[in-house]
Formats: C-alpha cells, structure tokens, sequence
C-alpha cells in the first residue's frame, strides 16, 4: 500500500512537471505581464469575480433534481455549500478527494445517505463529459458557416475532434456501467459479496460495503422520469454556458472581443485539462488554456501564458475563499473535511 500511494504521488509529480514545462516554455514573464497590466479593464475585471462562482449555483440548481428522489427538501445553501467545498478540497489538497469530500459533506448536513450523494456525483460527471462535447460538436458541425471569419488550423480541427470522440466515448462507457448497476443491481451487489467474500473480508466490513454499493446504485438513477431527465440536460447546458460566459467576460476585462460561439472549443480544452489529476489543476490546465488560446484565437505565448496565469488564480483563490467561508459558517475546519474524504478512500 505505501509503495501504491509512492508511486502515485511520484507520477502525478512528474506529470505535473511536465505540463508545467510544456506551459512555461517560450513565455517571456515580463512581457506578459506588461501586457496585462496595460489592457486590464478593472470595472469589467471586478465583474469576474462573482461570475467565477456562477457554476457553485448552477451546479447546486441541477443537483436538486436528482437530490429531490433522497429527500425532497434538500436545502439549496447545503448544495451550494458542498460544491463550494468540494472544489476547495481539490484545489488545496493532492489526490481529488474533493470529488468524494462533496457528496459525503452533502449527506452529512442534510442527514441522506452517503453512497446514493456518491452516486449522483458520477451522474453530475458523465453528464458534464456529454455536455461539453455537445458544444463542442456543435462547433464543429457549424464550422462551414463561421469558416471565413473564424479561421483555424486543420490540423487544431483534427486534434479537437479526437479530443471530443474521446470524451464522448468515456461517458459513453461510464453512462453503459451505471445503466449496467442499474438494470442489473441483484447481479452487481452477488458478484461484490463473492469477491469480498473471496478476499476474507469481516462480515461486518462486507455489509457495509454491499450497503454503500446498494445506496450508490440508487443514486446513479438520473431518469426516474422524461421530465427529470429533460430538465437535467437542460441545466447541464446552463451550467455550461454560464461558464463559457464567465470566460467570455473575462477575455473582455483584458479589452479581448471574442465571439461567445467561438469559446466553446477553448472551454472545452480548459476542462480537458482541468481533467488531468495534478494538485489543483496545475499543469493541465495551464497547458491546454494556453495552447487553446494561441491555434485558436491566434495569441501569442506571452499573452496566453498570461492570460491563463490570471484566469487560473482568480479561480483558484476565489474559489477557496468561498469554500473556507461555508466551512466557517458550518463550524467546520478544512483537517475535519480532508479527514472525511479520507475516510472512504480506499
């Protein structure tokens, strides 16, 4: 197991350095940060501070619906809370625990059950995956009609089109596992007993798995109607939008007129790279943020290395501020959380 958990921590390192590497280079510092400091709009910029959160709201509106199937009177503030932490987690402490620090603080305030919180997070992520590449296929299908005013390279067209097939092929079979415990539960929970059971786990402990695994499977049920269904697509695409909209405002504190249509495939890549399991974000994000920025908005490494500097900071700053301020509210420490996700680490 510590071999396991050195050999985690070296990989993410190294890759973590590399990323770096592939951001850092040919980036003059002083240049772009010259740069900024000469095309910075301060009202507009003041603006992107709220907006960096809109996603805390829009994600808590659409968690509701399928929280509404545990217990119906989920209280907004504790979704809203639970989010806000959750990205905090990931953002301060190495190992994405904040993926699993959200639901398990979610069902600890509002008193559910922890494995069915669990259960619509993988939801929430197979649906994230199929909404940005929807936009981004929409991109792409509409290229003939933008082609003479928005040029970009075939070969940049060809990569995100690898990229989108990709994810959309991972949610794909993310979305066939869970339909697979969902229809097929009485197999799923015998076939986890006899491994356990091969494994001479304590009975005590096999139970409580074989009850977290039966929780988990009620939460992953996202149709338990057309019209859930409909309405959690939908806010899918406003939870996406809005951040498009928060990138779209961003790129205009810096005096950047780019057309809100044409920043899906930038977000796209942004979330790629968010994707890639290094200390919150580092490395992945910067390198696809920047390389985003200069095949498809024709930017130079200075001002996109830049750009993306700032971008990640206000995200990363803001977003611990507000996750620390819920915790205080909620007389709860940051050790107290991490230990919870802890908890149910294998």
């Amino acid at each position: 197991m510590i071999r396991k958990q050195w050999f985690r921590l070296f990989f993410v390192l190294g890759l973590t350095g590399v990323l770096l590497y592939v951001f850092l280079r040919g980036v003059d510092w002083s240049e772009a940060f010259r740069y900024l400091k000469e095309h910075v709009r301060w009202g507009m910029f003041l603006l992107v501070i709220p907006l960096s959160q809109i996603h805390i709201l829009t994600r808590a509106w659409r968690w509701k619906i399928l929280m509404v199937h545990e217990k119906k009177d989920v209280r907004l503030y504790n979704l809203a809370a639970a989010n806000a932490v959750g990205f905090t987690v990931s953002y301060l402490f190495p190992g994405r625990i904040g993926e699993l620090v959200k639901p398990l603080y979610l069902a600890r305030q509002e008193k559910c059950r922890s494995g069915f919180a669990i259960g619509t997070c993988v939801v929430e992520r197979i649906f994230d995956v199929f909404t940005m590449c929807a936009l981004l296929g929409l991109f792409l299908l509409a290229r003939p009609l933008y082609i003479t005013i928005f040029r970009i390279q075939t070969e940049s067209i060809k990569n995100l089109t690898v990229l989108g097939l990709i994810g959309a092929g991972a949610a794909t079979v993310l979305l066939a596992v869970s339909l697979g415990f969902i229809f097929f539960r009485d197999k799923a929970l015998a076939l986890t007993g006899a491994v356990l059971r091969a494994r001479i786990i304590p009975e005590r402990f096999r139970s409580k798995v074989l009850e977290l695994l039966h929780e988990f499977i009620d939460g992953l049920k996202f149709f338990q109607s057309l019209k859930t269904l409909l309405a959690y697509i939908g806010l899918s695409f406003v939870v996406w939008l809005g951040i498009v909209f928060f990138y779209w405002v961003f790129f205009l504190a810096f005096d950047i007129r780019i057309r809100f249509f044409f920043l899906f495939p930038y977000v796209f890549l942004t979330g790629v790279g968010a994707a890639i399991p290094t200390p919150g974000m580092v490395g992945g994000y910067h390198a696809f943020s920047k390389q985003g920025m200069i095949e498809l908005f024709g930017m130079n490494a200075n001002e996109a290395g830049g750009l993306t500097v700032v971008f990640h900071a206000v995200q990363y700053i803001v977003s611990c501020l507000v996750g620390l301020i819920f915790l205080w509210i909620d007389g709860l420490t940051l050790i107290q959380i991490k230990r919870l996700g802890k908890a149910k680490t294998p």
